[in-house]
Order: structure tokens, then sequence, then C-alpha cells
């Protein structure tokens, strides 16, 4: 995905040849010391599908485990620890350091900024994430094995836990500086380097919700430093913050983490709401409807996220009285990404669709996305939560709002604007075939857990009974052709693009595009918007 242009920039555009203003190292002290905010975005995205193939691996174990019942492959202790570490490496390492990747990408480029604010700090976040994921994957080789407490960690299993365990808070605190540096260089670039005339109402969707969700990062991560951090003191300095044996209390560290992850779902989700606004509009060929209350929507959603953490406790023996709180907290909390999907779809409204690539994933989107949500809304109530607590009907929502929310916007961004990125355009057929086996083989996959979890199967357990074997086998087949897909599409969509093979991308590929990305030659100079844009009323085009 690199940036560097073979030829001159055209008279006029605001970019520049990268070779008459860009005398920095080349080779591998380019991207080793990496400041300028396309080269980060390219590593951050490069790591972020190597941590997405790595914890795919563990989940095809997972799966190829559960195929049939009895015990296939893998002990249950290594059973949890491929669970574990597969939630945890999908969490901070593919899906927050992609969005990291698409906003290091973009930002700049959609509010005209010549870079990120700070271009070193910008570097030191992204190294950090190196030696983090080692930590995590390392863990597995050190005595004991990895992790096994789960990916929430709960105590009192933490406490009981081998040498990894406290590489993994180590790794975690590492991850959580990162993003913390990450989140303050987009809130000062959003907030200080807009093109002249881009007021804060006329930025584009996804740089309102990824400031938006750099302040949610700068809030919860600090909170599950803390949870770690009691976490390790227990382990190892005589402290009782989570163990009942001194008067500590388990359920405490539940308060605190869900506290951080809850709003951690929304940080993973509201990127990849401002990407589907992006493209929605430009395949519907209309403006985006109610773009004032999609960016009130997306506040609301990261104010109401605080106040919902413990409807994941609703078995932990909650009063009545809390139980309702969350109960009532959460079906609120709906409310505004309803707004949203009904904004979309409002935009497609007799708009004049054509459905490439990024269109696909992007009404896959909101079609697997709603049904994430709706499941979500059925757990949301107490009753049938503690009915449901810890079967695989949740593991089946969590994975139809990550998966097919987080992933699937991921691929929708990665197509709308590959051709920006590399200078080509991308095999359409390749494309497609990406994303009707992606879909497919994701229903496959997830959709039976539902019924699974509906007839009791718990969730985290390495064997299970005979009444649950076909369900299992079907999702373990699903989870396979899911798992090729993604290697297909680096292989054969990604790969000859980063190549610079296929047709010469034109500066704007798609009709109904709009914003300042699409003013710069494709592909995007390695410098851009050295001197600030000259924007119309719109503040999407640059005049003069």
């Amino acid at each position: 995905m690199s940036a560097v242009l073979d030829h001159p920039a055209q008279a006029g555009d605001h970019g520049h040849d990268a070779h008459d203003h860009h005398h920095g190292p080349t080779g591998w002290r380019r991207w080793l010391f990496a400041t300028n905010h396309k080269d980060i975005g390219t590593l951050y995205l490069l790591f972020s599908f190597t941590m997405l193939m790595v914890g795919g691996v563990l989940a095809l174990l997972i799966r190829a485990e559960l195929f049939q019942p009895g015990l296939q492959l893998v002990n249950p202790e290594l059973f949890n620890q491929l669970t574990t570490m597969h939630g945890l490496i999908m969490v901070f390492g593919a899906i927050m350091p992609a969005f990291v990747g698409f906003a290091n990408w973009m930002i700049p480029l959609q509010i005209g900024a010549s870079d990120m604010a700070f271009a070193r700090m910008n570097n030191f976040s992204f190294w950090l994430m190196i030696p983090a994921a080692l930590l995590l994957v390392g863990s597995f080789f050190m005595p004991g094995g990895a992790p096994a407490a789960g990916w929430t960690l709960y105590a009192p299993l933490t406490l009981q836990m081998g040498p990894s365990m406290d590489a993994g808070i180590f790794a975690m605190h590492i991850l959580g500086a990162s993003s913390i540096m990450g989140s303050i260089n987009i809130i000062v670039t959003i907030l200080n380097m807009r093109a002249p005339g881009m007021t804060l109402m006329k930025m584009p969707m996804f740089a309102w919700t990824w400031l938006i969700t750099a302040y949610l990062l700068i809030a919860v991560m600090p909170v599950l430093a803390g949870a770690i951090t009691m976490t390790l003191t227990d382990r190892h300095f005589g402290t009782s913050f989570f163990n009942p044996a001194g008067g500590g209390d388990p359920v405490m560290y539940q308060h605190i983490f869900w506290f951080f992850g809850h709003p951690e779902v929304y940080i993973m989700i509201l990127p990849a709401f401002g990407i589907i606004s992006q493209i929605v509009p430009a395949f519907a060929r209309k403006k985006l409807f109610g773009y004032a209350s999609m960016v009130y929507a997306t506040s609301s959603i990261a104010i109401l996220s605080f106040i919902v953490w413990a409807h994941h406790m609703f078995t932990t023996g909650m009063p009545v009285t809390g139980q309702l709180f969350f109960m009532y907290a959460t079906m609120l909390i709906s409310v505004p990404t309803a707004v949203k999907i009904f904004n979309w779809i409002a935009t497609m409204w007799r708009g004049s669709m054509t459905f490439e690539t990024p269109m696909l994933f992007a009404v896959g989107f909101i079609f697997v996305f709603t049904i994430g949500g709706f499941t979500g809304l059925i757990l949301a109530m107490a009753p049938i939560d503690i009915q449901l607590q810890d079967t695989y009907y949740v593991v089946a929502h969590f994975h139809y709002v990550l998966v097919a929310g987080s992933l699937f916007a991921l691929f929708a961004g990665v197509y709308y604007w590959l051709p920006k990125w590399t200078g080509v355009m991308y095999s359409e057929v390749r494309g497609k075939i990406h994303f009707w086996v992606s879909l497919i083989f994701f229903n496959i996959t997830f959709f039976p857990m539902h019924f699974l979890g509906l007839a009791g199967m718990p969730r985290r357990y390495a064997d299970y009974p005979m009444q649950f074997a076909d369900f299992n086998a079907i999702a373990s087949i699903g989870s396979l052709g899911f798992g090729l897909a993604q290697v297909y599409f680096f292989v054969f969509v990604v790969l000859p693009c980063m190549r610079g093979k296929g047709a010469k991308a034109p500066a704007k590929p798609w009709d109904g595009a709009e914003g300042l990305e699409w003013e710069v030659p494709s592909p995007a100079p390695f410098h851009t918007f050295e001197t600030p844009p000259k924007l119309d009323a719109t503040a999407t085009r640059v005049i003069g």
C-alpha cells in the first residue's frame, strides 16, 4: 500500500511528488523510522491483518476440536488457552489496530491536513504494538502455556495462572499506552489541523466517529490498566483486591473490567459506522440522510456506553433494582444505533445505487449487524440473559456484531480506498467472490450457534454431549470456509494491488464519492496538502 509516486503529480494537485519533497530514508529505514501518516497507516493495516491470521488459526483450532464430540486434538487446558488468546489477539491485535490504520491513512486526507499532529509519537505508538504482540503470542511457549482465564481475564482464575499471565498483563499495558497515544494524536489532528472552512459539522462522518472513539479510548484504557495492575499486585505483592481469602471480591474485577469492556465494544464499532457512512452515500449517489442526527447519535452511543456495563453481570447476584436499571439502559442504547441504520436505509432509498464490492460489504454489514443488534436486545432482558449467560448464544451475538460488524466494515473500507492507497483498481470479480464467500460462510459458522446457545450449550468447553454434534459440525465447516476466504482476499485482491498489477486508478474512481481524499491523485502522493486547501462551501472539494 505504498504511497510513493513514480511519476510527478499533476499541476494544480494538492499533492507533490515524493521524489521532489521527500529526502528521508528508503528501504527498511523508511518503515522503521516512518513519520508519514500514510506509511504508518500501512504498517498498522499490515500488522492487523497478520494478527487476524494468527487469531484465525487459533479459532480454526477451536472449531477443529469442536467438530465432533469427544476430545480430538487438544486437552481442555490448551482449549481454554486457545479461546483466551483468540479473543485477546482479535480484539487488541486485529480489529483495533486496523481502525487506527484507517485513521492514520484517511483522517489527514479527509480534513485537508498535511499529516498527523505528532508524527514521532505516531511512529512510537505503532512500534509499541510489535513487542506486545510477541508477548501475547509467545505466552504459548512459557511454562504452563498461555493464559487460560478467558479474554476477559476474570479473577480468581488470573490469580492461579502461570508466568504467562504476567506477560499478558504487560502486553495489555503496552497496547493500552499505544492506544492512548494514538487517540491523543487523532484528537489534536482533528481539532487543530482541519483545512480553513471545514467546520466540525462539515467533517466527513469517518472523522467524526474517530474523534468520539478517541475520547472513549482515553477514558477507558486507564480503567483496564487499573484492573490488570490490581491483578498483578494480587499475584505478586500480597494485595487482596480480588482474592476472597484476603477479603477481596472477584466480582469487583468484573465491574471494573466491564466499565472498560462495554465502551470498548463501541470503540470497535463506531469507526465502522463512520466507514459505512462514507460508502453508502457514494454508491447511492445521494447525500447522507440526517448528517447532524448521525453525529448526535454517535455521541449518544459514546455517552450511554458508560452506563450499561453490568448487563454482562446479570448472574452475579445483582439486586433487582440494578438489573432493571441496566436492562433499561441497554435497551435505550439501541435507539441511537437504530437511528444510524434508519439513516443508511434512507440514504439508499430511491438512490441511483450500484453494487460494487465496497457497497456489497456495506449492505452486508447493515443486514448482518442488524441481526447482531437484535440478539443483543434479547440479551438485554435480564430474565432471558440469566438463561443464556455464557452460552453459545452470546458467542453468536458477539461475533455477529464484531465480525459482521467491525470486520465487514473494514473490508468495505479497504475496497473503497484501496485505489487511493495503491493507485490501481482491484479486481471487481475477485472482490465479489470474497464478499459472497465471506457472507455465506460467516452465517454458516455463527448462525447455528444461536440454536446451540438456546439449547443450553455453554461456551469455553472442549467437549459436549451428542445432541449438539450436528450444529457444531456445520459451524466448524463454515469457519474453515470463512478463514480461507480471508487468505484469498489478501493473496488475490490486496497483493496484486500492492504490486501495482491492475488498471490504473483515477483520482476519483467512484462516481458518487465526495471528500478531499478524492482531490489528490491516485496513489496518494507521499506528501499531501502541504499548503491548506481552499474549500468550496460544502467543504468536500478543493477550489483554485
